[in-house]
């Protein structure tokens, strides 16, 4: 199994638990240590490389399963990452992916914060993975049986503004546009503030903030 987009190895030392032979890529070296380190604690094995999705060092056909978690949606071409995906993939194995709909909390936060730091001009927005038919679009007639799922995940937080903090601490384009923001115009970054709050309390109950994704999965042809 191949994760793209590992991070600190969540899916990858999940899947290696239940017995896959699991490979996990990331671009940031400093994920992959944690990762790394993850993996010992879990007692299992992952080989982890540092990779780009856009350009995967595998050979053709090389993985039974391929899958990302709220990861591949951010690269700058869809078309690349989704070919490269592909390709790796064996004739009948499974590709797999979580993302965020556009029109929930995260999808929400995510549109909020390029309102104050507008990303550059052509660049596909990630929250395109968040709309089914885009998704049959992008996989095209390399795939079939692609099947659509809902699920949740619940983060504990004490209000929205201690969501929010750990947002701002975890999450990279938020944290570059909190700095930028302090140094080049506090007020607005105020506002920005108040506004991501108002939205993270739709979501608030009982110290649970509910983030809902979009899972596909389907089987290359």
């Amino acid at each position: 199994m191949l994760d793209v987009g590992c991070g600190t190895g969540v899916v990858a030392i999940t899947a290696a638990r239940l017995g896959a032979r699991v490979t996990g890529v990331d671009l940031t070296p400093q994920l992959l240590t944690r990762a790394r380190e993850n993996a010992v604690v879990a007692l299992v094995e992952v080989e982890w490389r540092e990779a780009d999705v856009e350009e995967l060092p595998f050979g053709d056909e090389h993985f039974d399963v391929v899958l990302s978690q709220f990861a591949h949606m951010f690269a700058p071409r869809p078309d690349v990452a989704v070919r490269e995906m592909l390709r790796t993939l064996k004739r009948g194995g499974t590709i797999a992916f979580s993302t965020w709909p556009p029109e929930l909390l995260v999808g929400r936060t995510m549109a909020l914060g390029t309102r104050y730091t507008p990303p550059p001009p052509g660049l596909a927005s990630p929250l395109l993975w968040g709309e089914p038919s885009i998704i049959r679009e992008r996989l095209g007639s390399a795939v079939e049986d692609i099947v659509f799922d809902r699920g949740s995940l619940l983060v504990p937080a004490l209000s929205p503004q201690h969501y929010r903090a750990a947002v701002e601490r975890s999450a990279g384009p938020l944290i570059k546009m909190v700095e930028l923001l302090r140094t080049t115009d506090p007020d607005r970054l105020g506002v920005f503030r108040q506004e991501f709050d108002t939205i993270v309390a739709e979501y608030l109950e009982d110290n649970l903030v509910r983030q809902d994704y979009l899972l596909t999965r389907s089987r290359k042809i």
